[in-house]
């Protein structure tokens, strides 16, 4: 049996699911047994170790439930085209964006992609983010994304933070069916998610919902498809154009609608009635050099819940930082900072089915925690790209 006390904790701010928002736990101490929170009271008396959090901050690791974390090579020449004016799109008709990493994912060994994928977690860990969502999307054929799959499968296995794997086969149209888009549709649905439930790894699917890669019909077809197998829908959904994904996911019984940024108002009313939560993306707006954010005020006033994540990638959000992602979201779509924290922990763990075990700090829960070296929870925004953490824990042992 393993146990540590954390004592001189100078407040725990964390979501309280009873009344729907922060509690800030002032001068009490943190009981963790076999890595799960067993007591928050003053003056707990136990035999075991002891961390002084010298009157620090402690709230929930992140949890980011967007990400892409299996390519070989980074974009930094459409970094620079775009920082020349070009935008995302027309980057991609040019042969770029999502496709100018289809090669390298398709010809790296599996060990190669470990040994990258593993460094990325490490970079995560550092940054607070316990739990991660990610996806495969970078290989558009049956071999890549079986293999990217079997990749998030073994890191999750051999890393202290946990992955959680979501299918991506319609992140875009291959170049060998450039002119067959139905083509790809009948591989994804009769080929490659048959492939995918019997690999047994991943536990979503997502497809990229958009005008000018999937449009309405495939990826209503795709998706009812994955739920016959037995994977989850979510969906990047009206990113650049008001496509009509918000009322599709709606309509599918989608957990998550991401990007968001041209949502209608009968988009944000379907999500609402259908209760899907909105995954809302601040970091990707930030790097494409766009000032188009998700209207999360209306999102929220519709009572729409709101996730928060990173969309880390190689090509339009290369941010792995969620401290950073909870500056942008206060400071340029307005959220208050209690609601942002909520975003990134207890919510976006909602998302991935996990709110009973992650995403706050409550007892009979497990010890994921960030030891701050801030005092209080405005100054985590406030820093804006400095990230003052003391230590990070997972599973109530420290990994950072």
């Amino acid at each position: 049996m393993s146990k540590i006390k954390l004592i001189n904790v100078g407040e725990i701010a964390t979501y309280n699911n009873r009344t729907k928002n922060i509690d800030y736990i002032i001068d009490k101490e943190i009981l963790i047994i076999d890595g799960i929170i067993k007591n928050i009271d003053e003056d707990i008396i136990d035999t075991c170790k002891i961390f002084d959090c010298k009157d620090k901050l402690v709230t929930p690791g992140f949890v980011d439930p967007h990400t892409h974390p299996v390519f070989l090579d980074g974009r930094e020449e459409e970094f620079g085209l775009r920082m020349q004016g070009a935008t995302y799109q027309e980057i991609a008709k040019k042969g770029g964006g999502i496709n100018s990493s289809v090669n390298g994912v398709r010809n790296a060994s599996i060990e190669e992609l470990v040994t990258l994928v593993t460094k990325r977690m490490d970079r995560f860990l550092k940054l607070g983010t316990t739990t991660v969502e990610a996806k495969s999307g970078y290989g558009l054929n049956v071999e890549s994304e079986l293999k990217s799959l079997k990749v998030l499968d073994t890191v999750n296995r051999n890393h202290v933070i946990d992955i959680i794997p979501t299918f991506l086969g319609a992140h875009a149209f291959p170049p060998e069916y450039k002119n067959d888009h139905d083509g790809y549709i009948d591989l994804l649905c009769n080929e490659m998610i048959p492939a995918v439930a019997d690999q047994g790894i991943a536990k979503y699917c997502d497809i990229f919902c958009e005008n000018g890669y999937f449009n309405i019909e495939q990826s209503r077809r795709l998706l009812k498809t994955a739920k016959k197998y037995g994977l989850t829908p979510r969906l990047h959904a009206d990113e650049f154009e008001d496509s009509g994904a918000a009322e599709l996911a709606a309509e599918i019984g989608a957990v998550s609608a991401d990007h968001l940024m041209a949502i209608s108002e009968v988009g944000i009313a379907k999500l609402a009635d259908a209760n899907v939560t909105a995954t809302l993306l601040p970091g990707t707006t930030f790097f494409l050099g766009s000032t188009n954010y998700a209207p999360v005020k209306k999102l929220m006033e519709a009572e729409v819940n709101i996730a928060l994540a990173t969309d880390y990638n190689p090509g339009s959000c290369h941010i792995q930082s969620m401290p950073f992602i909870i500056s942008l979201a206060c400071i340029y779509m307005g959220l208050s900072v209690e609601d942002a924290l909520i975003s990134a922990t207890f919510n976006s763990a909602k998302t991935l089915s996990l709110d009973r075990e992650i995403g706050s700090v409550e007892v009979g829960k497990n010890a994921d925690l960030i030891i701050w070296d801030l005092e209080s929870l405005i100054e985590i925004p406030y820093c804006v790209t400095d990230v003052p953490i003391m230590k990070v824990m997972k599973n109530g042992k420290f990994v950072s």
